[in-house]
């Protein structure tokens, strides 16, 4: 294997790793509400969600064709670029998932890349125009566009079945969240896998084993499709308990109403070829649906804090990607790239191993929030574990 093959074969390694966290990071935009409300058991929905995302990821690569050529221009892209990229990402989506903050994924695969770019070719090597109406302009709009349709949905529903009874109502709607929620992950697929998509394709421009404006190759399509579906499977407890405990107190017609917005969007934006956070729209559904609800507790709080990580996202992904970069090239050939996948895999560890002190699990997801994303019952139960 030459170093350039190396380089590759890590580069790929890497942006998987990255759809495998956008799987498990995001889990909770499509399952969190079905879980809170019942309709779905935990282990049931992630599984769920798990192959709706794999099939999803086959229906469009317009998002992926973003990525690939819309952002950052090919010929100042590297290897070493993307790998940098890619280490500000992975190591920004794990931070905001251990403290269950539901931050974009999206943002920070894009945020990573272009910070890398930048400190290997400058700011001129960034489409900005693109970024601009492609990233920033959704990522701002499309919250409140999924609030206002996930609060109108709320007030209608409510309105519309105010003489059901409460428990064939709760019923009805929980079989109908199924069906939203699956949607949901199904347009998560459509839209994050293709991210990823659209990475390595830019990596194999970059080597020369792809001509400029090509599109994702059938195993780029396979490999990211299998990596999110597993890292969904696995099941993001601490973002999906932010979202479903955390944000809003949800009865099931609001679930409904939340997820049926989320879906919408997602789905819309993907037609378009926008790289759209999933997180942002699912957040903003939920609070809509929070609002729409008379007497519904939003714990408006958390909310702020939520918004305050998505604003750092681009920003702070962008300046790990740099300083990844500077270090790789500083050290030079392969063994840069080699020096950085290593930190990385040393940072995610670390982070793994002190998530599970105390764990947030499938059992325990749907315990009361008492204002920490750890539930009580969890932590007394690992102190008790072997």
């Amino acid at each position: 294997m030459t170093g350039n093959d190396a380089v590759l074969a890590l580069m790929v390694a890497t942006a998987l790793g990255f759809d495998f966290t956008n799987g498990f990071h995001d889990t909770g935009n499509a399952m969190a509400t079905s879980i809170v409300t019942g309709a779905l058991p935990p282990r049931v929905a992630v599984a769920v969600s798990a192959v709706l995302n794999l099939v999803g990821a086959f229906l469009s690569t317009a998002v992926a064709a973003t990525i690939a050529n819309g952002l950052v221009a090919t010929g100042e892209v590297t290897l070493t670029v993307v790998c940098a990229g890619l280490t500000g990402s992975i190591l920004w989506n794990l931070a905001t998932w251990y403290l269950g903050i539901p931050s974009s994924s999206s943002h920070a695969l894009i945020g990573g890349v272009i910070g890398a770019t930048v400190a290997a070719a400058g700011f001129s090597a960034v489409k900005w125009q693109g970024l601009v109406s492609k990233v920033i302009v959704p990522a701002a709009l499309s919250p409140f566009i999924a609030g206002v349709v996930a609060a109108t949905g709320t007030v209608l529903v409510y309105r519309f079945t105010r003489g059901v009874p409460e428990g064939p109502r709760g019923r009805g709607f929980r079989y109908g969240q199924v069906g939203s929620a699956s949607m949901v992950s199904l347009a998560h697929g459509t839209n994050d896998a293709q991210k990823t998509m659209g990475v390595i394709t830019l990596a194999l421009i970059a080597n020369g084993s792809l001509p400029p404006g090509s599109k994702a190759p059938d195993w780029v399509i396979l490999s990211c499709a299998l990596a999110i579906a597993l890292g969904t499977y696995i099941g993001g407890w601490r973002v999906i308990r932010a979202l479903g405990k955390g944000l809003v107190e949800i009865e099931p017609p609001q679930g409904m109403a939340a997820e049926s917005a989320s879906a919408a969007v997602i789905l819309s934006s993907t037609d378009f070829g926008y790289s759209l956070s999933t997180t942002h729209v699912a957040t903003g559904s939920i609070l809509g649906s929070g609002v729409g609800r008379s007497g519904a507790r939003v714990r408006w709080q958390l909310a702020r804090r939520m918004v305050a990580a998505w604003l750092l996202t681009l920003p702070a992904a962008a300046l790990v990607g740099a300083v990844a970069y500077w270090i790789a090239n500083g050290i030079g050939g392969t063994a840069g790239v080699v020096v950085i996948f290593v930190a990385l895999i040393v940072a995610s560890t670390a982070l793994f191993v002190a998530s599970r002190y105390p764990a947030v699990t499938a059992e325990n997801v749907n315990a009361a929030w008492t204002g920490t994303v750890v539930p009580e019952p969890a932590r007394a139960d690992d102190e008790v574990s072997p």
